[in-house]
């Protein structure tokens, strides 16, 4: 694995972008890049990705879908060495202290590159988005028409502690015809690093430019800060993380960012909803991976439900810290460990095993509570009612609305996308899991005979 990164780019050596550190030029004797030389790099970058993208819109899909499979054969043939680069990511974060939860997305394990590699052969068996008909009419005066979907063209991503990030948004930016830029950060800077070069290598071994995979870590938050204001080289960023990246992301771009991500999830359970199904699916909707967005972070309850006490015992048995309100504490007793709730837990995405829990007189009182609190993620109802299922369909306004299933479905494996970018809680463009489509815009097509406009 001999091919550089980034091969007409300065030679840099703080890959890690670490806060407080500034890319340095060996060339220049050890010199500190200067903010002009890291936006001539940066813009480098850039400009070759928009040439590969040229190249990417137009290979076919056997094409594309040869360079995803080529990558999975190569993450497996190179899982060793991802694996152990992710143990350096790993071991720098324990000592200096990241959370259990920032730990968790962090890790790479045997099963998560199987899945990586498991979601690209998923991607390679999806339809091709390009050249989709979105709609088409002759007119009367004989001009043919189609919307047709064509690729993005440049797509950045910014984001924070995720090295499965780095293969998922690639490889649906390639399905969907796209060179991609990522920065991932300098938690992951190892696997990251790692994981990019397995992706080039791979492009290059069938014939695709490896410049539609590029990396501006290197440069670090400088770099960051100028592929945000690269308006006209890259047409669309997504930023992927928490609320201050996200927020840090939308405030400071100049390029179009479609916001994903931070996930105040909640789920309702009526007074009609049943214990065994009550109990199965908080326990995987918090327990099963509580690091991710779609994980519940806040339960609702009805005061007529009977089964408070048997979920809360299950959570509490799963290792679950219950942030309550006091009519939940009276209602539990002192047989449940509880901590009191205010009003900073009802807004807060824990993303570890905690779970802020109110008590609610009534579906409206839920509903009233959810528009307050929520980040338009997901929101969820267990419900025997069908009534109610509807109005709750009907009032909440999230990205996804799911009845009587885990909130961890909103995934875009899950939902039959083969992976996502990311899930947009915004309503311009793309809502939700982002797969393929997500990631190509439309182009008119108008054909004519010679006719003019009177």
């Amino acid at each position: 694995m001999t091919e550089a990164l980034t091969p007409d780019a300065p030679v840099i050596s703080d890959v890690s972008g670490a806060a407080g550190q500034t890319p340095e030029n060996p060339a220049a004797g050890g010199a500190p890049l200067s903010p002009e030389d890291v936006q001539a790099a940066v813009h480098a970058i850039a400009d070759r990705s928009r040439k590969a993208a040229r190249r990417m819109g137009q290979a076919n899909r056997a094409w594309k879908d040869r360079a995803l499979r080529a990558i999975g054969a190569a993450l497996v043939e190179n899982r060793k060495h991802v694996l152990e680069a992710n143990a350096k990511d790993v071991a720098v974060g324990r000592a200096n202290g990241t959370s259990a939860a920032l730990l968790d997305r962090l890790t790479l394990t045997p099963a998560r590159i199987d899945g990586l590699v498991a979601a690209l052969e998923n991607l390679a068996g999806l339809p091709d988005p390009v050249g989709n008909v979105v709609r088409g009419q002759t007119l009367p005066n004989g001009l043919r028409l189609r919307q047709v979907n064509v690729p993005m063209g440049v797509v950045a991503a910014i984001y924070e502690a995720r090295p499965n990030v780095t293969v998922d948004i690639a490889g649906l930016a390639l399905k969907s015809g796209n060179a991609v830029i990522l920065r991932g950060g300098s938690a992951a800077a190892n696997t990251n690093g790692a994981l990019v070069q397995i992706l080039r290598e791979a492009l290059d071994s069938v014939g695709l430019p490896a410049d539609a995979v590029q990396s501006v870590d290197q440069y670090g938050r400088e770099g960051a800060n100028v592929l945000m204001r690269a308006r006209g080289r890259v047409d669309v960023l997504i930023p992927r993380g928490g609320r201050e990246l996200i927020q840090t992301v939308v405030a400071n771009s100049s390029v179009p960012v479609i916001e994903t991500g931070e996930g105040n999830v909640h789920i309702f359970i009526d007074e009609s909803a049943g214990e065994e199904m009550a109990v199965d699916i908080l326990l995987n909707a918090k327990t099963q991976r509580p690091s991710v967005c779609n994980t519940v972070e806040t339960l609702l309850v009805h005061s007529g439900s009977t089964v408070l006490p048997a979920v809360a015992k299950a959570l509490r048995a799963a290792g679950v810290t219950l942030h309550v309100d006091d009519r939940i504490a009276a209602a539990l007793g002192a047989g449940v460990e509880t901590v009191p709730a205010d009003n900073e837990d009802w807004a807060t995405e824990y993303m570890d095993l905690d779970l802020a829990v109110a008590m609610v007189d009534s579906l409206d009182d839920a509903v009233n509570h959810i528009r307050k609190w929520t980040t338009g993620h997901t929101e969820a109802i267990l419900t025997n009612n069908l009534a109610n299922a509807e109005k709750f369909i009907a009032d909440i306004d999230s990205a996804a609305v799911i009845v009587n299933a885990s909130t961890r479905f909103t995934d875009g494996g899950e939902l039959g996308l083969g992976a996502e970018v990311g899930i947009s809680t915004q309503k311009l463009h793309a809502r939700g899991p982002m797969g393929l489509t997500e990631l190509t815009t439309t182009k008119w097509i108008v054909q004519g005979e010679g006719q003019i406009r009177s």
